[in-house]
């Protein structure tokens, strides 16, 4: 039989989880421009309870970066780990994350950019510090990928160091082309998708798979 203790717990959690679910749904509409008043509004509450639950606006920044953050490295790993060739899997891996930013634009805009503020648009409650946590939640993409990198490719001396670089690599590499497509599209995003593939395809093709390791 379930205790108290769980059953707050266990109710905390779904409130936690709905709070973000509101949360959501405001930046799909608003993206960056996306309030604490408007969520909590949405939520049906009042904005100190918002506070309550996630600390501050940053608390509920980074909670809903983890949120889509974990969701896009679940997207991830399930291209690398589908049954095709690497150079199918690289592609994949590539088409997944500039999918994501397509689709959910207003997402990434808040998730990635900062808000231009000006005299005119400074206001108390101007929203979050969109964009200023950015850097993170790119490190935390980094150190994903260069663990899958390191368990499954075969490097040569030095290894470990060497899948953080491409990591890292690969990482600012998707964000800022993805950046400068989502905004200019200059072609479709097979076209892009196949470039930056050619960009990486000519090591990754080189390297074998790491002895015991899933293979890639």
């Amino acid at each position: 039989m379930e205790t108290t203790q769980a059953t707050q717990q266990r109710s905390a959690e779904n409130r936690r989880r709905q709070l973000l679910e509101a949360a959501d749904r405001v930046v799909l509409r608003d993206g960056p421009k996306a309030s604490m008043n408007a969520i909590a509004a949405e939520a049906g509450i009042t904005k100190p309870i918002l506070y309550r639950h996630f600390g501050d606006k940053g608390g509920l920044y980074r909670a809903l970066a983890k949120r889509h953050t974990d969701a896009l490295l679940d997207a991830l790993r399930a291209a690398l780990d589908a049954p095709a060739e690497r150079r199918e899997r690289v592609e994949a891996t590539l088409d997944t994350y500039l999918s994501a930013i397509e689709a959910r634009p207003q997402v990434y805009r808040f998730l990635m950019h900062p808000t231009e503020v000006t005299p005119e648009s400074a206001v108390p409650e101007s929203g979050f510090d969109v964009g200023l946590h950015s850097a993170p939640l790119l490190r935390r993409l980094g150190e994903e990928l260069a663990k899958v990198i390191a368990e499954r490719v075969d490097l040569g001396p030095g290894s470990e160091q060497l899948a953080r670089v491409w990591g890292h690599g690969i990482v600012g590499m998707m964000h800022a082309a993805g950046d400068w497509w989502l905004g200019e599209r200059p072609c479709s995003r097979a076209e892009l998708v196949r470039s930056l593939a050619d960009l990486l395809w000519g090591r990754l093709a080189a390297a074998g798979n790491r002895a015991g390791g899933p293979g890639f």
